[in-house]
């Protein structure tokens, strides 16, 4: 995948989307940048649904560095 970045601003600080750059193996991936916040957000899904399953699970980890 290309390395795509697109930048505008927001509430008076600079807003960088980065995509394409980390964590291939992810379905998605995208470093959000604002001011001197940094947020990286990935998403991932299975090729097939599993069998039984009739709702959407969705599960949310986050590991918070400093």
């Amino acid at each position: 995948m290309d390395h795509k970045l697109y930048t505008m601003e927001l509430a008076g600080k600079p807003l960088t989307l980065e995509f394409g750059r980390y964590c291939e193996q992810a379905n998605g991936s995208v470093w959000v940048h604002h001011g001197d916040t940094v947020v990286m957000v990935n998403a991932t899904m299975a090729p097939s649904p599993r069998d039984g399953v009739d709702f959407f699970p969705l599960a949310v980890d986050v590991e918070e560095k400093q």
